[in-house]
């Protein structure tokens, strides 16, 4: 078996490698790119792989831009860092999905699925343009937010941060202003663009302009200074931590 993997992180991708050669000895590693212009480049000169890991977002621009210039292409196994809600449909459209970071019995039953398939024989078919919509999901734009008998309109580029107080969920702005909606944080993770918000723990879901300081904190958790400034210390929980730094590029 002969794979490629398409990865920007440096770390990720040399990890990656190192779990593929540990669970399948018998699987060479062709290279590992980690631009679309270096893929494009390899993939013009050289035979296509077995097996594609492929990163949906590369710096500069999206694993899916590789894919499209290929006339025909191997199955791939789709690795990314976003949140899982984001994601759900990539079962139904490739051969599987890894959630960043990369859990090694996940990655274990990945190489099992495509060892059982080409076993089989089976032709996989990977829906890159199903697949794309999940990205190009038409996220919320703005807020109407009824007080009193007046309307308010708020933009989502001007939204700081969501915060829950007692049961009832809080819009922040950037300008300072506050105010309730109707919105539980589960159903704002739908309809929020995730590389634009991400929730870092019960309580909050902070925008990506919102984030002034990041320090490190006891139980390898962050604590976060945000603009507007809270009085309570604002915290990614410990669950989080790892996909808050893939969110943020740390």
């Amino acid at each position: 078996m002969k794979a490629v993997i398409i990865e920007d992180e440096d770390i990720a991708s040399r990890r990656l490698k190192y779990l593929i050669e540990e669970l399948a000895p018998d699987c060479e590693i062709l290279t590992q790119i980690s631009s679309v212009e270096s893929g494009l480049k390899w993939f013009a000169k050289n035979e296509l792989p077995d097996l594609i890991f492929l990163d949906i977002q590369l710096n500069d621009g999206y694993g899916f831009d590789i894919i499209d210039q290929l006339p025909t292409h191997p199955p791939i196994i789709f690795t990314t860092a976003y949140n899982e809600y984001a994601i759900r449909g990539f079962k139904y459209n490739g051969l599987d999905y890894l959630l960043k970071p990369i859990d090694k019995t996940e990655l274990k039953k990945a190489l099992q699925k495509f060892t059982s398939i080409t076993d089989k024989r089976q032709d996989v078919k990977t829906d890159i343009n199903a697949i794309r919509q999940l990205f190009a999901k038409e996220y919320k734009k703005r807020f109407m937010v009824k007080i009193g008998n007046q309307f308010s309109t708020y933009k989502v580029e001007d939204i700081a941060y969501f915060m829950a107080d007692e049961g009832i969920i809080f819009l922040h702005t950037l300008n300072g202003q506050k105010c309730p909606i109707e919105y539980s944080l589960d159903q704002l993770e739908e309809i929020l663009d995730p590389i634009q918000f991400f929730r870092i723990n019960r309580k909050f879901m902070v925008s990506v302009g919102a984030v002034e300081e990041i320090h490190s904190y006891f139980n390898s958790r962050l604590l976060l200074k945000l603009n507007p400034q809270q009085k309570d210390q604002i915290i990614v929980s410990r669950e989080r931590t790892t996909n808050f730094k893939k969110w943020l590029d740390l």
